[in-house]
């Protein structure tokens, strides 16, 4: 079933195995007070009112466990206080002890074990005479305690672990979506600001010329919301969501097939680019064993897995983007080359602009230039490397990214 969880579902499902942890352990502390009491073997030799007064009691604190969760600490010493003039009351003392194990600081379990051995002189006194020695009966208990407390320890350290894991899934989740969110918002914006620019500094351009524009912008803003939209739905899903809510949408992730539109956008815009793909074709076995290309290979490029191509394909969306920032109408050289076990080398080329250039009113983009930082780490995720230098004359980006064989 790939239902989505209805909201509250989560929270009814921990209810209930809360519920059941809980009847179970009143249960155990109460199987555990009859075994020890030594009421069944017939080994004690008291009033029989006192009896009946220590099993109430004993019913009393295991009534008490019921709270165990709200209130761990106040019902263990209550439990610690109950256990002095009776000796039936192991079941309710180990439970408290295991509660808070599991949910209190280890300072706070310490003082409480210290309590406990402090007050087992005293028990030991309250207990009737029986077959088993009083060393003897010390030690198991001893053995008992110190099983359950270890116990305690150990749910409550595997649940901090399984806390800590989810948090580190949340944030690289939360990260990702804003590296995704830069990269296809910051290419969309881009593009609406130049032409929007270019409208508001040719005021003698053709309709023609404005009619285009327009058309471009209007397919920007489109494309921006329906992006924008899709971030929003992988938010609002949260970690509970379908898988294909929480990997965005359902709509075609970009490739490397998808470069060549990315390039023509770019040139609606203003910034001419040159793309040249060097990427290795595929073959197959021909006839006799031989390897040789593929029938059909001259018509259709490798297709490298699908998050490679999508790396790829953002690296190349956020390097064009800087160009239209940073060096408006300068020309772009996108080389992308590689094949399967060398990996995918991207190239990202252009010239500097001169600074009277980058001071034209309209002509730059402003960015928070965070742009390539984002770029490195999504690299670097993808166990790749990032690399940028500028010249006096130009700016070069280049990427490498794995390509298992």
């Amino acid at each position: 079933m790939n239902e989505r969880t209805p909201p509250g579902g989560r929270d009814r499902d921990r209810g209930r195995r809360q519920l059941t942890v809980d009847l179970a352990m009143i249960g155990l502390a109460a199987v555990a007070t009859v075994l020890t009491s030594g009421v069944l073997a017939g080994e004690t030799h008291e009033d029989p009112d006192l009896v009946v007064i220590d099993q109430v009691v004993s019913a009393l604190a295991c009534g008490l466990l019921w709270w165990r969760r709200r209130h761990p600490v106040a019902i263990a010493l209550v439990i610690q206080v109950l256990s002095l003039p009776s000796h039936a009351m192991a079941g309710p003392v180990l439970a408290s002890l295991f509660t808070v194990a599991v949910h209190c600081r280890t300072r706070t379990l310490v003082l409480l074990v210290l309590l406990k051995l402090t007050l087992m002189p005293v028990n030991v006194d309250q207990r009737p005479e029986s077959s088993v020695s009083d060393a003897a009966s010390v030690a198991f208990m001893l053995v008992v305690m110190t099983a359950v407390v270890s116990w305690g320890l150990s749910v409550r350290y595997r649940r901090r672990l399984h806390e800590t894991l989810y948090e580190q899934a949340q944030r690289r989740t939360r990260e990702a979506i804003a590296r995704e969110m830069h990269d296809v918002l910051a290419h969309r914006l881009s593009l609406l600001s130049v032409h929007a620019g270019a409208l508001e500094y040719h005021p003698d351009a053709s309709p023609e010329q404005v009619r285009d524009a327009a058309a471009v912008i209007r397919s920007s803003a489109h494309q921006a919301l329906e992006e924008l939209r899709d971030v929003i739905g992988v938010l609002r899903a949260g970690p509970e969501g379908p898988a294909a809510e929480r990997a965005g949408s359902t709509r075609p992730q970009p490739t490397l097939a998808d470069l060549p539109q990315l390039a023509e956008e770019s040139r609606r815009a203003g910034t001419p680019v040159q793309l040249d793909t060097a990427v290795q074709r595929d073959t197959a076995v021909g006839p006799g064993g031989t390897v040789g290309p593929d029938r059909g290979a001259a018509e259709r490029p490798a297709s490298p897995p699908e998050a490679l191509g999508r790396t790829v394909y953002r690296v190349v969306q956020e390097a064009l983007t800087n160009v239209r920032k940073h060096a408006p109408g300068a020309k772009a050289l996108v080389h992308v080359a590689g094949a399967p076990g060398d990996g995918i080398t991207v190239r990202v080329s252009n010239r500097v602009p001169a600074p009277q250039a980058a001071r034209v009113p309209g002509a730059r983009v402003p960015g928070a230039g965070a742009g390539l930082t984002g770029l490195r780490e999504r690299v670097t995720l993808a166990g790749g490397r990032l690399e940028h230098t500028r010249g006096r004359d130009d700016f070069v980006l280049t990427a490498w990214l794995p390509w298992p064989a």
